[in-house]
Parts: C-alpha cells; sequence; structure tokens
C-alpha cells in the first residue's frame, strides 16, 4: 500500500509541474501540457483503481489544492519577474512626411500597389494603398486620393474620380 501511495504521489507532482511549466513557460498547447494533464488524471485514476475510492478522492483534492496553491504561488512569486517582459514601447511612427501631401498631388508608384506598396509624392517615400483595390504597377503615375493617419489613398493618374468623401 506504501508503494501506491508513493506512485499516486509521484504521478500527481509530475503533473502538477508539468502542468505550471505549460502555463507559465511554454506558449500553447505543447507536449508539456498534454503530459501533465495525463499524469494527473493516471496519479487519480490509479489512487482510486488501486487504492481504493477514498484515498481516489482524497488524492483527487489534494491535487486540486496543491495545482491551485502551486499556481497562486508561482504567480505572486518573483521568479517570473526575472524572466517576464517589462519594456513599454513608448515610441511612434513618424508619419510627419504625410503632413506634407494633400490631395489632388501627383506621383510615381515606386512599387507596385497590390493593393499596398511605396509610392513617390512630392520627393517623398510613403506608404500607398490603391484607392479602389486596384492593382498599380511600378513606375505608373498615381493621384493622391485621401490621406490616413499612416498611408496615402492612391489611384492611377487619369482614373475616373469618385470623391471618397
Amino acid at each position: 500500500m506504501t508503494i501506491e501511495l508513493i506512485i499516486v504521489a509521484v504521478l500527481i507532482l509530475l503533473g502538477i509541474l508539468f502542468m505550471l511549466a505549460e502555463i507559465f513557460l511554454l506558449p500553447g498547447i505543447t507536449v508539456a501540457g498534454i503530459a501533465g494533464a495525463i499524469f494527473l488524471i493516471g496519479g487519480i485514476a490509479y489512487a482510486y483503481i488501486f487504492v481504493g475510492s477514498t484515498a481516489g478522492n482524497i488524492s483527487l483534492v489534494a491535487a486540486a489544492i496543491a495545482m491551485g496553491g502551486s499556481f497562486f504561488w508561482l504567480l505572486k512569486s518573483k521568479s517570473l519577474r526575472k524572466i517576464s517582459l517589462e519594456t513599454n514601447i513608448e515610441s511612434k511612427v513618424d508619419n510627419s512626411d504625410l503632413g506634407k501631401i494633400n490631395r489632388g498631388d501627383t506621383g510615381v508608384a515606386l512599387s507596385r500597389l497590390n493593393p499596398t506598396g511605396k509610392v513617390m509624392v512630392n520627393d517623398l517615400t510613403v506608404e500607398g494603398k490603391s484607392f479602389n483595390g486596384e492593382f498599380i504597377d511600378e513606375d505608373e503615375a498615381v493621384e493622391v486620393v485621401r490621406i490616413d493617419t499612416y498611408q496615402i489613398q492612391v489611384r492611377r493618374k487619369g482614373a475616373a474620380a469618385i470623391d471618397p468623401e
């Protein structure tokens, strides 16, 4: 009977360790999570089958308490702070060039707009998007239809004018 209790304790302990590694260290569902579930279920099932229903009930409750307690202990401990990312990104994309471009300005597509790509307008290279979703080939003349926060919307120069606003 002592060996059965040791087997149950080891299986549940391995299950808890694998589950904690899955939750805190490994992204997604990996082998560790599956192994942890198998060890936990296997340990509790082993207790029910080979030790008895009372021992199975005790091992079920003990495993739940141990898993919850170790989860919250690890969550509150400072060990995770050593491996966690705490950097805040405060930089912003420089889109000051877009202020120098006006609706109706003309330019040239530096790359194929499929429907987005690079456009040169007023000697400034900016991100451009085809206004109506059509592909615009490289080196084709374009006209600015709209200025968004991070890009401009263009159409082929001389294309049918559709007022975007």
